[in-house]
């Protein structure tokens, strides 16, 4: 029986100055010889949503309170990786919940977002994310997230469509089971923000 012989680990600053060599670079000239601890310590930062947990995000900020009216915070800005290119893909989310007799600080809405954000992602995922995140730790009556943002891969690369955005949105519970509902969260974020 053969071994089968791992190569070490290698540290995220070293497959950097590696990528810089296959794209002919030198990772010795002086303006990259810090490059690769820059890029790794920004894909760190860009990714850190893996080291969190909802319930750390959370932390204990639901409150009692008898409410029953839909609740939106809109624009929520993010920014992202979209996961089969490794470039940026940014945007605004708008987050609804309808509450069941709880409340969460309005606070960790955005922080919510950022968790998941800070992955590797598609934005499929992260809007469904973020929507199934918001009904397990309040088990409200419904939630909505809708989602509006660039990506670069179809901006710098592919296609080269530098106007284009996607939209995405996941309703969950009386947004999608009652029609009314649906449409008042929707004609809420058509409304433009009168605080700018």
């Amino acid at each position: 029986m053969t071994e089968t012989v791992k190569n070490p680990p290698c540290s995220l600053s070293a497959l950097v100055e590696t990528l810089l060599e296959e794209l002919g670079e030198d990772p010795k000239r002086e303006g990259l010889m810090k490059t690769p601890v820059r890029v790794a310590k920004s894909m760190r930062f860009l990714t850190e949503g893996y080291h969190e947990d909802i319930d750390e995000v959370v932390n204990g900020a639901i409150f009692q309170e008898p409410c029953d009216e839909m609740v939106v915070v809109k624009d929520i800005e993010f920014y992202s990786m979209c996961e089969h290119h490794l470039l940026p893909f940014y945007g605004r989310m708008h987050v609804a919940y309808i509450p069941n007799g709880r409340v969460i600080g309005l606070s960790k809405l955005p922080r919510i977002v950022e968790m998941y954000a800070r992955r590797l992602q598609v934005q499929e995922r992260l809007t469904n994310q973020i929507a199934e995140a918001v009904s397990q730790v309040l088990q409200p009556k419904g939630v909505a997230v809708v989602s509006e943002a660039a990506h670069l891969c179809m901006m710098m690369r592919g296609v080269a469509k530098q106007a284009s955005t996607a939209t995405t949105s996941c309703m969950l519970g009386a947004f999608r089971e009652d029609p009314r509902t649906r449409s008042e969260i929707l004609s809420l974020l058509n409304q433009p923000s009168r605080l700018r």
